[in-house]
């Protein structure tokens, strides 16, 4: 079963300006080597064999989940009442050098030490209530955080996005 995450990225200025760094646009992930471990560099070029790939992540409160992310699962880019885009991950890893570098945060502000890679990007522009219509979730939610769906939720998901597509 392909897991679904809902990741807020567009609701702050700080995640837009990340956005228009990695989700907007790719990142030449070669420029990078440096920081890479050799494993995650061949995998992210195995994926990506133009070394460019679109990258986002999360905080290491979420390390635990993070772990459970696999390439082919499916994520929500949330923020400003629409789901604003869809991918699948790529290729996950934990990297908090990497993601400073790319991202270049402002100092004292969190930083992402889990980044994926990501493949079949999609600009979507989804309403909330879209969402709220497939069973399980809630009317009036606005998908604060990162958040796992279970697979009942992924299920339903996965067949909006689908039939959305056609």
């Amino acid at each position: 079963m392909v897991q679904v995450f809902i990741q807020p990225a567009y609701g702050t200025a700080d995640a837009r300006r990340y956005g228009a760094e990695s989700l907007e646009k790719t990142a030449d992930f070669r420029a990078y080597a440096d920081l890479l471990d050799p494993a995650d560099l061949a995998r992210l070029t195995a994926l990506h064999a133009n070394g460019r790939a679109r990258f986002w992540g999360a905080k290491d409160k979420y390390d635990r989940r993070m772990d459970t992310v696999s390439t082919g699962d499916v994520v929500l880019f949330t923020g400003r009442k629409h789901v604003q885009a869809t991918a699948e991950v790529g290729h996950g890893f934990r990297n908090p050098a990497f993601a400073r570098r790319l991202w270049n945060p402002d100092p004292g502000k969190c930083l992402f030490s889990n980044v994926y890679s990501l493949r079949r990007y999609r600009p979507l522009g989804l309403p909330y209530e879209a969402l709220w219509a497939l069973p399980g979730f809630t009317t009036g939610d606005h998908f604060m955080g990162l958040r796992f769906l279970d697979d009942a939720k992924s299920a339903a998901v996965v067949a909006l996005l689908s039939s959305t597509s056609a």
